[in-house]
């Protein structure tokens, strides 16, 4: 048993519809400085094509941890409290007890509708413990904020 991966835990993984929701967003990043260099190269005559180079490698090395980022990202129902994990390099496991609930909030941009899944906000009592889920399931975000709400009530009025 450790620290981020407690015994008897059944994890549930975000989607991996994740995964292009978040390199179409981080492609908005790399389109600029990659025009500017094809830009530059052509109508000043010079040699910016290494810039053009260098926005691909980062391009490829950021998409190469968008993988595995949302590969590592993943929460666990359990009788008194919700367990969020998430990161690679810097691991976090942040445990939200369902009585410290004060409302369970759900987005969805346009880039994550077009996909199917969801963002859950979880606001608790003390801004430490808030904690966020991403790649819900469009079909399955409903079930999970009602079973979350109705968790936290239920343990909030056993105060």
């Amino acid at each position: 048993m450790t620290w981020f991966s407690p015994e008897g835990v059944v994890w549930t993984p975000a989607s991996p519809r994740l995964i292009p929701v978040r390199l179409i967003t981080a492609t908005a990043y790399f389109v600029v400085p990659a025009a500017a260099a094809v830009v530059a190269s052509l109508t000043l005559h010079r040699n910016f094509w290494w810039v053009l180079a260098v926005v691909v490698v980062l391009a490829a090395w950021s998409a190469w941890i968008t993988v595995r980022v949302v590969h590592a990202h993943g929460w666990a129902e359990r009788d008194d409290d919700l367990l969020v994990r998430r990161g690679r390099l810097v691991r976090r496991v942040t445990v939200v007890p369902y009585g410290r609930m004060q409302y369970v909030e759900v987005t969805s941009g346009p880039v994550e509708r077009a996909f199917g899944i969801c963002s859950i906000q979880l606001h608790t009592a003390s801004p430490g413990t808030d904690a966020s889920l991403s790649g819900v399931l469009a079909s399955d975000a409903e079930r999970l904020r009602d079973r979350l709400t109705a968790r936290g009530e239920a343990q909030l009025a056993g105060l």
